[in-house]
This record gives C-alpha cells, structure tokens and sequence, in this order.
C-alpha cells in the first residue's frame, strides 16, 4: 500500500501523508512513468474538492462509484443483543482470542485495500456475469474506539466515503457529494463484523438461533440465524422509507469456531408522493478467511463479499444487480494511543444541527 505521495514541485519538499493509503497497483496504473504517476496522483488529490465534480459526465461518473461504496464498501447492520446459542458463540470468542483478550481491546485501527466490480441492472431473474474489466480499486482506513465510536474512510477510483459514529447517532456522506449528510441512531458498520471485531460479532449472534448445519468451503459449519426485531427496524426506518424486514446468518466452523462466512438479507420500501413505491431488497454473503493472530487476537485479512440487488414496484420493472468486493487487511492496530472522542465528530453540518 503506498502511504506517501512526493513533492513534485521541490526536490527537497516534505512528502505528503495520504489520508487513505492506496494499493501500489492503483498507483502503477495511472501512468507509464514515476513522474507521471505522481503527477496524476496530485491532480486526483486535488480533485477531491474541485468543482468539476459538478460536470454532467463526471458526476455521473461519481454517483455510480458513491452507489457501490455505499452499498458494499459501508453498509450498516442494526445492533441487538441477548442470549441463546450461547455454546458456538462462546466457542467463538474462544477461537478468538478469549474473553480476556478481547476485553482488553480498547481501540483499533485498520487499513487495507479493496476491488469492486459490478454488473450492469438487469431484467428478470437471468444469470449475472460480473466483469473484471469493469474493476475498481482502492483503500480504507478504519478507526474504532469503545464502546460504538467508529470511523471510516474509504476511497476508491478517486470518490470517497466517510461514514461514521460517535455513539449518540451515526452518519454517511461523499467528498464528492451536494446532497445532505445521511444520518440515524448508532449502529456497527458492516466491515467490523467481516471478522475484524470479535467481541462486535459476539453480542450480534448471542441471540440467534441455531437452525442446522451446512458446508461452507470445505468446513461443517453451524447456521446462526438472527431476524431482526420490529422495534429496532422501526428505529433504523425513516420519513421516505420503511424497513420491512432484516435477516441476519452467521456460518461458523465446527473445527475451528472461527466464523467462515456471514449474510445478511434487507427488504426496504422506498415510499413516494404517488403511492407507487419502490422496494429495494439486497442479499449480502461475505466469506472470511486468512485468520491471522495480532496482539493475541484471531482477525480474519482477506475476503470476498457479494451482493445481489434487487429493485421493484408499481413503476420499477423487475431489476437485479449483482456487486462483488475483494478486501484485504494490510494493517491492524490495537488500543491506539491519544485516540480520543474528539476524533469520531460528526461533520460540521451535522454538529450545527
């Protein structure tokens, strides 16, 4: 991951920091040379706050790459907590790490680099071939603190994302991006539970259910299954839309206890002025893998997530839409000095509000 872009304007300048770190093969690609690549480099930073992002053709460009991050770079997933199943997921924590360990994590910090590709909306419920050539790379960093202050940045093909929580409510916005700041209550972010936060994943399952077993790359795994409740779907709904249902499934190895793969399936009702609502429904399987032992405690580096949308209604013919992201841990930090609240603030919009 290349951390640093040189001063092209004086030998002897000072580097710059780049606040999100980008793969070396995003790097390469933006030109035949050194010399043009930072060049490139510096007008795609620069262009992070231009008002050119406003041009029709790149606008476009940029709506469509702010679609993906959102809906696979940074979705959230509503928080509830209880207890049944309690043996798989006490397995789990120990696969982790432990109890111990796990409480002793204050604080973390996480970069790592990502692809996306995505298909085009089709009609009907054809096979869907998703393009490589259509791949779209970038980085993230990810900051946590106890006990639900997060926040994530992330930047792909030159749009970012920035969402966020500080423990009252959450938010979400693009540096790229006129409309206001979405926001809501406090809720984890979809990554942590990617096999990056155990203790998160933990208090998410404790009230599952057991509902039998199945094979999930090469491993007998045990089925949790989490439907969310009425009153917390109530609470993530909106005044333009509606929640109407959430499911949650975590896979987790008989062998290890390490969880192999989690889904997730939302319905969503978009409502309009005429009555001709649309419904959003995505289906999201993510598959872990790559555990490795930080400071004691089992984080997974690598995965594939996959995500099939689904869009109909009155007005909407029936769309599908299938998104995939390969995600990779470079880094992982534990209980990060001088990390404070101050650090999780909401944007200035949204303070003043």
């Amino acid at each position: 991951m290349r951390k640093l872009c040189p001063n092209i304007d004086r030998e002897d300048g000072l580097e710059t920091v780049l606040e999100v770190p980008v793969p070396e093969e995003m790097f390469t690609s933006m030109g035949n040379n050194l010399q043009v690549r930072l060049e490139n480099m510096l007008k795609w930073m620069k262009a992070q706050t231009s008002d050119k992002w406003s041009q029709p053709v790149i606008a476009g460009r940029i709506n469509e790459l702010r679609f993906l991050l959102y809906l696979v770079g940074s979705p959230l997933i509503p928080l509830q907590q209880a207890s049944t199943a309690k043996y798989i997921v006490q397995q789990y924590i120990a696969a982790t790490g432990g109890q111990q360990a796990l409480n002793a994590v204050h604080s973390m910090c996480v970069t790592g680099q990502v692809k996306i590709t995505a298909s085009e909306f089709h009609q009907g419920d054809a096979r869907i071939d998703v393009k490589k050539s259509n791949e779209e790379m970038g980085g993230f960093v990810l900051w946590q603190k106890d006990p639900d202050l997060w926040c994530l940045e992330l930047i792909v093909s030159g749009c970012k994302v920035v969402c966020g929580s500080n423990g009252k409510l959450s938010w979400r916005h693009s540096s790229n991006q006129q409309t206001p700041i979405s926001k809501g209550p406090p809720r984890p972010l979809r990554r942590f539970l990617q096999g990056l936060d155990p203790r998160s994943t933990a208090n998410l399952f404790i009230d599952a259910t057991c509902i039998g077993e199945k094979i999930i790359s090469n491993e007998d795994c045990f089925i949790l299954k989490l439907e969310i409740s009425p009153a917390i779907r109530e609470a993530q709904s909106g005044p333009n839309y509606e929640i109407i249902h959430h499911t949650i499934w975590g896979y987790f190895s008989q062998r290890s206890g390490l969880l192999i793969q989690f889904e997730d399936s939302r319905l969503l009702m978009m409502k309009a002025k005429d009555d001709n609502d649309v419904f959003w429904e995505t289906r999201t399987e993510s598959v872990m893998g790559d555990y490795t032992y930080i400071d004691g405690i089992n984080i997974a580096h690598s995965g594939k997530t996959s995500v099939t949308v689904y869009r109909y209604g009155e007005q909407s013919a029936n769309h599908k839409r299938q998104i995939e992201e390969k995600w990779k841990i470079e880094d992982v930090d534990f209980n990060v000095w001088g990390l404070s609240k101050d650090h999780f603030l909401p944007p200035s919009d949204l303070q003043k509000n």
